[in-house]
């Protein structure tokens, strides 16, 4: 609690302007409560909330005794402009349980005084610091970049919520009072503090729905073959360590359990509700489960958003009637949700078959994919630790799931099958930190559906949202694969085996041709095939016949035994010249499959790098691979099995690398940029292309900039230009329906003279007519290597960065990759060197190496320019000619548009 000293004085506003809209959130112990700003309908709420302040709670807050509000009192705190004076409140059952607010402190338009007072029920939550976040994310977007508190001393938990925000924050005292001054600016010590305590959250959160101690079931039907009926025997077929209770309005038992009229005619708490009845009667079970105090529902109906515009606005009803409760909700429109722990063991799904329990945790989008892989898990022995399908995605998402697994002691390896991204900002920012601990394998479907947009840009021509996801995973660390079986093919090499240390894999095997497939995979995944070591090609040919091949890959002929098999594999592995290996068995007459695999799994067991097998033709593990305490993938190709262990690599490589960091430019001018955005849509508020005049205003307020130019509207003037900026010039055709000059002779290069200027002129003019409202005189740059760097705001996941070759002929050789935004050091650095013609950048045949650096900074001072201004639509930088000298953008065009709203990522909200 905390006193603001202007809230008993200043003139009330004027006028109500638009206020920010409202958002749910979760406290650190998984609650949620509904954060809006304050309005004059609260007068009623704010007085029974301050009612039920203790007294220490109000003396803390107003640094006196203040049983009571004046009427005065009420009418200022629940009037607001939003500019200038602000209050959120939290609620929980549309009551009031925590206020924050702040007052602009004139002549200081940039700083406010913050006030924060919360109820004594809910202290300690993490509520204050919630408020905090938005209230600062409010203020930001008006002007304020500094708040100021007062505190008195004794207020330990109020200046602890100061401290441990994540601002940089300073404090005074005098006279028994603290004041804290914070900069509300969103650092990355900030990001990092607001990523823990979402997480936190989500952990508490999504505990009540994955370890529950009591379930319901809704819409039970009396007689086998319905769907609630056969998820709840599921339950009790599986073992569920809690209490399970069937719902039925007349049954008075089901299955030889006791049924119950309702939800709130059960005795005892209910942590889970799982819900099967008729879509039109959801809405009176939620409030029925908010009555009985419900932690969490799994919505099986279907029948809402997947249906139209009228089944969204029925799922929205419910899921705000689910969140003033408090509730999470997977769903609607699943088949629920598994926990295979023993210490829970719960299946609450109607699908026919029961997963082994284990160390993998599955998010399905797809409630009919999620049956197909509890089954195919089940036929390849994977166990699976959770299942989730999340249906609808109306609240719970693979975001939310991700938080959880990755503190969940159970789960080692994560799948998603994904059709859709609700916040692929958010996803980059926790997908970062799952995979650092632990791998995230991904089908996202909708590969063919991509497309191409009807693009004016090189860059938009050449982006799809396939080039997003691709960028989205590469940057995070996120396992892609193309189908659900390379999805667990990769699933059993990692949750099985150590990561490899190295890209270099050993074949060993009784046949020459798979060998020399595996080892032709091996190249075509970016994997090495390395010759062993003398000493071990010696201690090979000690036991092997002298038909045997010994470099790599090693065919030990079709007389190979299983002691042979084991021998060989201790060899291969002890040689620091091998980081995995794979071995093929081509089952003979004379040699038993699980025999070779016994030694194959004894080889392997203590072993610090992966081993996977390859049974040719055996869809099935030998049972000795299965059983055995340490694992061997089998596969029944060797293509399969390198494919996997290559992806093991890549992962095992994103993790070895140096976390990158985001990097802050001291020379940006972002008044000077804002200005040219703000100057641009307020003449056009649809959005334009940029003339090159104020491009290069833009870009040079964010410390880029090409040769010399300026514009010209006769060819005397284009010469008069020229003169002064010196020979020789380009020149350019310059208008707004001009897209690709260079095909229709609307560049000329290298004007030596006044009349090679003014002929050109004459020559554009005939080309393009009206069409050219002006010429670009330009200064010629230095020769280089010609690049492109280019951003599109892609719809669904923002802005995307491009880098490739560049000049006229982009589109046709497409060596280009993306990357999206926020962009770190190592992104720009990897970008660069993600594509074919980065060989000419870093010396090619004796070529002097580019100043790589200076390109790097061009990507993040761009990147920098997309965050800082979300109204940029489309960039081309094309080209821009690099050298050992730097590098210079020599043709530049920007779109920009009215901003399409991002959500703001320092703010913790649920979807």
């Amino acid at each position: 609690m905390v006193r603001s000293g202007s809230y008993d004085d200043g003139a009330m506003p004027a006028a109500d302007p638009p206020l920010p809209t409202s958002s749910d959130a979760l406290l650190a112990d998984g609650s949620a409560v509904h954060i809006r700003p304050i309005r004059p309908d609260d007068a009623e709420r704010l007085i029974r909330f301050h009612s039920g302040l203790s007294a220490e709670s109000i003396y803390l807050r107003y640094f006196s005794a203040h049983a009571q509000l004046r009427p005065e009192e009420v009418r200022r705190f629940t009037t607001v402009d939003g500019r200038d004076r602000m209050a959120l409140v939290a609620t929980v059952h549309d009551e009031i349980v925590g206020v924050a607010r702040y007052d602009r402190l004139a002549p200081v338009a940039d700083e406010a005084e913050v006030a924060f007072v919360v109820t004594d029920s809910y202290q300690g939550r993490g509520l204050g610091t919630l408020l905090l976040e938005h209230l600062a994310a409010h203020a930001r977007a008006e002007g304020i970049t500094r708040f100021r508190a007062e505190t008195l001393w004794q207020n330990t938990p109020m200046q602890q919520v100061f401290r441990n925000v994540g601002f940089r924050t300073r404090s005074t005292f005098a006279d028994g009072v603290v004041e804290v001054f914070m900069e509300i600016e969103p650092t990355d010590e900030f990001m990092e503090a607001v990523d823990r305590r979402e997480e936190l959250a989500e952990v508490n959160s999504l505990g009540h729905l994955l370890r529950p101690r009591s379930v319901a079931v809704i819409g039970v039907g009396r007689q086998r073959g319905g769907i609630g009926h056969e998820l709840f025997r599921n339950i009790l077929a599986g073992g569920f360590t809690g209490s399970v209770h069937p719902v039925h309005p007349t049954a008075a038992e089901i299955a030889g359990r006791p049924a119950y009229p309702s939800v709130t005619a059960i005795p005892g708490p209910v942590d889970v509700a799982v819900v099967a009845v008729p879509a039109a009667a959801v809405p009176e079970v939620v409030d029925q489960c908010a009555e009985k105090g419900v932690k969490a529902l799994v919505l099986i109906t279907a029948g809402f958003a997947e249906t139209g515009i009228e089944g969204g606005q029925v799922q929205a009803e419910v899921i705000t009637r689910a969140r003033a409760a408090g509730m999470r909700v997977v769903g609607p429109n699943c088949m629920g949700i598994i926990n295979a722990h023993p210490s829970v063991s719960l299946n609450a799904t109607f699908a026919p078959v029961a997963p082994e329990s284990g160390c993998v945790a599955f998010a399905s989008q797809s409630g009919g994919l999620g049956i197909a892989v509890l089954q195919e898990a089940g036929r390849r022995h994977i166990g699976l630790s959770s299942f989730v399908s999340m249906g609808n995605k109306a609240d719970v998402s693979s975001n939310d799931l991700l938080q959880y697994w990755r503190h969940d002691p159970g789960t080692d390896v994560i799948l998603l099958y994904l059709e859709s991204f609700g916040n692929p900002r958010r996803f980059a920012r926790i997908a970062r930190r799952v995979s650092s601990a632990k791998p995230i394998i991904a089908v996202k479907a909708g590969r063919s559906a991509s497309g191409r947009r009807a693009a004016s840009s090189h860059t938009a021509a050449l982006a799809s949202s396939e080039a997003a996801v691709d960028a989205l995973f590469g940057q995070t660390g996120v396992i892609r694969v193309d189908t659900l079986e390379e999805m667990f093919d990769t699933a059993q090499v990692l949750s099985d085996l150590p990561l490899p240390a190295g890209r270099r894999v050993a074949v060993v095997g009784n046949a020459g041709g798979p060998g020399i497939l595996a080892a032709d995979a091996c190249e075509a995944h970016g994997l090495t095939v390395p010759e062993l070591s003398p000493a071990t090609q010696e201690a090979l040919r000690a036991f092997l016949p002298a038909a045997a091949a010994v470099g790599n890959p090693v065919d030990m002929v079709a007389s190979a035994s299983a002691d042979d098999y084991g021998k060989a594999l201790g060899l291969v592995l002890a040689d620091d010249a091998v980081d995995a290996v794979v071995t093929i068995f081509v089952p003979p007459l004379v040699t038993s499959a699980d025999d070779v695999a016994s030694a194959m799994a004894k080889a392997a067991a203590g072993a610090t790098k992966p081993v996977v097998a390859n049974f040719l033709g055996m869809n099935v593990a030998p049972d000795p691979l299965r059983e055995s305490r340490t694992k061997v993938p089998s596969f029944c190709f060797p293509e399969p099995a390198v494919r996997a262990l290559a992806r093991a690599c890549d992962y095992a490589e994103w993790r070895r690398k140096a976390p990158g960091r985001s990097v802050a430019f001291a020379n940006l001018d972002v008044a000077a940029a804002r200005a040219v955005v703000d100057e641009v849509l307020a003449e056009v508020p649809e959005g334009r292309w940029l003339n090159p005049t104020e491009a290069v205003r833009l870009l040079g307020a964010y410390g880029v900039a090409g040769p010399p130019l300026a514009l010209a509207d006769s060819r005397d003037e284009a010469v008069a230009q020229a003169d002064r900026i010196g020979y020789p010039v380009a020149l350019k055709a310059s208008g707004p329906e001009i897209l690709h000059k260079s095909d229709r002779g609307g560049v000329h290069l290298a004007l030596p003279d006044a009349p090679a200027v003014a002929a050109a002129f004459d020559a554009m003019t005939a080309a393009f007519g009206r069409g050219m409202t002006a010429a670009v005189v330009q200064a010629m740059s230095p020769p280089g290597v010609e690049t492109i760097v280019g951003l599109v705001d892609d719809h669904s996941f923002g802005p995307l960065i491009m880098f490739g070759s560049g000049g006229t002929a982009v589109e046709l050789f497409a060596d280009r990759d993306f990357r999206v935004l926020p962009l770190t050091d190592t992104d720009a650095h990897e970008l660069i060197r993600s594509v074919r013609g980065s060989r000419l950048l870093l010396g090619y045949r004796g070529s002097q190496p580019v100043d790589v650096d200076a390109l790097e900074q061009l990507l993040l001072r761009v990147a920098t320019l997309a965050e800082d201004l979300p109204e940029l639509a489309e960039m081309d930088l094309n080209p821009v000619v690099c050298g050992p000298w730097g590098v210079s953008p020599v043709d530049i065009r920007v779109r920009v548009a009215p901003s399409p709203g991002r959500p703001d990522q320092s703010v913790r909200r649920l979807r």
